[in-house]
This record gives structure tokens, sequence and C-alpha cells, in this order.
């Protein structure tokens, strides 16, 4: 899978409308969840307590937290684009996000993004990307919305 290569706010800006890529799948699993779990103090059974999952949950399993999900974004976001001279990027937030249904532990994700805005700030590109983070072999994304991101070219 090649990344989408851009250098500039004209390159950029050239896609807007475009599906720019899809990630590769992720596989969530219970030692992610965990990890995750622990780093943000949500240790909510229905995302760490196997067992009780097996025999509680409509589910039947344990589930990633929505956070999560969402946390995954950046790094599926860095293999499908490469933007080159620039000095920073930030994260600038995010519009009309929704979870759409939850993550089965076990299950693999990915990122699907379409650029849907850009604008030149006075020297700064705001990129809204609208994003989908899929399940495999499910109809409806785990979640979606608008991701903005600044960038700051040379």
């Amino acid at each position: 899978m090649s990344k989408l290569v851009v250098n500039s706010y004209e390159e950029f800006a050239s896609h807007l409308g475009e599906q720019l890529g899809c990630s590769e799948w992720l596989l969530v699993d219970q030692e992610r969840i965990n990890l995750f779990a622990d780093a943000t103090l949500d240790h909510q059974w229905i995302h760490v307590d196997v067992e009780r999952a097996q025999k509680e949950s409509q589910y039947k399993s344990t589930i990633a937290h929505g956070y999560l999900t969402l946390s995954l974004l950046p790094y599926m976001w860095d293999q499908i684009i490469e933007v080159n001279n620039i000095k920073m990027l930030v994260n600038y937030g995010m519009d009309k996000m929704r979870f759409g249904q939850p993550v089965v532990t076990g299950s693999r994700v990915r990122l699907v993004t379409t650029l849907h805005n850009i604008a030149n700030l006075r020297g700064i590109c705001k990129a809204e990307i609208a994003f989908k983070i899929e399940i495999e072999g499910q109809r409806k994304p785990a979640l979606e919305g608008i991701a903005s991101f600044l960038y700051y070219f040379n």
C-alpha cells in the first residue's frame, strides 16, 4: 500500500473531495484494551473483565473503549498520507463524531479518509478529514466524523 505524498498546500488542496486512502487492518486485542484501560484509568468491566463480559454482556465478549478506537486515528492516518515540508502538525479538533457500534475484542479496524475541506489560514493549512473507522466484516462503522489538523508548512 502506498501513501499519498503531499509536498505543499496546493498539492493537498488538489485532492479536495477525494478519498485519500485507507489504512491497513489493525487488530484490537485484549492486551491493547488492557493497556488503554491502565493509561486512562478506565477499567469498566465491559472492557477488561473477560469472564464477566462473556456471561453478562450482550456482545458475549469485552469491547474496546470508544476513545481507544478514536486514539488509533493518528497511527492509521500516518499510514495513509505523508505530508512533507512542514514544521509541525497539530490535532485541531473533531466535528460530528459518532460512535456507530462497539469494537468487539479480537476485531480488526481500519481508517478510511476523504479530504472534506481545506483552508489556508494565514499560512497555516487547516485540513478537515472526513473519516470512518471500519470494523472488518461489519457494515456499520465503529466511528465516523471529521478530524481537523493544522499543518504548518515551511
